[in-house]
């Protein structure tokens, strides 16, 4: 497989809601948050790995357009990600095949889409160093059904609305790729604008809203773009 093109895809991702992607549970200090979000080890700012918004976008394209090829509708029904590594899959070609069978023939090459760490855009980098931005704490609780009291109070670490991220993704192109391939990175994250990105977003969390979206510096408008 000969590789022809590498595309730059950038933007900002602003917050429109609190966001939460939790750390691990390694990471919780002795008195600290219960749900804290990841931050950097060095810095402590706050960023979105890129695992997250890589997940995030085959989720939901996997769930919705990508359930027309048969074998990707019997992984999501099994609740996995497609693995089949065929060639005419587009899940396992933009994404990467994680368990293909031995017996399939088709050369994927490596995935397509390269999703980079998502740090602070250097304005609220600046705040952020400042102590102008702080992080805001959501608590959540459970209502009693018969006494309608809140109980069990639960304390969530967001990043504060507004906040903006920086958006760095690479798309690798091959010899022989369908054009069809990039337009899927588009509905995907028209989707995640629909949706929600990080923990909580059917109870307010993780709203977000993709701004200046260009590839190799020409813009991309998602205002055009249908996402189902």
């Amino acid at each position: 497989m000969r590789l022809v093109a590498i595309k730059n895809i950038t933007g900002v991702i602003r917050l429109r809601s609190g966001l939460h992607i939790g750390a691990s549970k390694d990471n919780i200090e002795i008195g600290g948050m219960d749900q804290p979000i990841i931050k950097d080890p060095i810095t402590s700012a706050p960023y979105i790995p890129g695992s997250s918004l890589k997940g995030k976008l085959r989720s939901l394209l996997e769930t919705s357009v990508f359930m027309k090829n048969p074998d990707t509708r019997k992984s999501v029904v099994d609740g996995k990600p497609c693995a089949c590594g065929k060639r005419t899959c587009p899940a396992c070609t933009i994404f990467g095949s994680h368990a293909a069978p031995k017996d399939c023939e088709d050369d994927l090459g490596p995935s397509r889409l390269l999703v980079r760490d998502a740090s602070l855009t250097d304005e609220y980098r600046t705040l952020f160093v400042n102590g102008l931005l702080p992080m805001e704490v959501k608590t959540e609780n459970i209502i009693h059904r018969v006494k309608g009291v809140a109980e069990h109070p639960r304390p969530l670490e967001r990043v504060p609305a507004g906040t903006c991220f920086t958006l760095n993704m690479a798309f690798r192109v091959y010899e022989g790729d369908s054009e069809e391939l990039l337009n899927y990175i588009w509905k995907g994250l028209k989707m995640i604008e629909l949706d929600a990105l990080g923990g909580g977003g059917s109870r307010g969390s993780g709203q977000v809203v993709f701004e200046n979206l260009q590839v190799d510096g020409k813009p991309v408008d998602l205002e055009g773009i249908r996402a189902f």
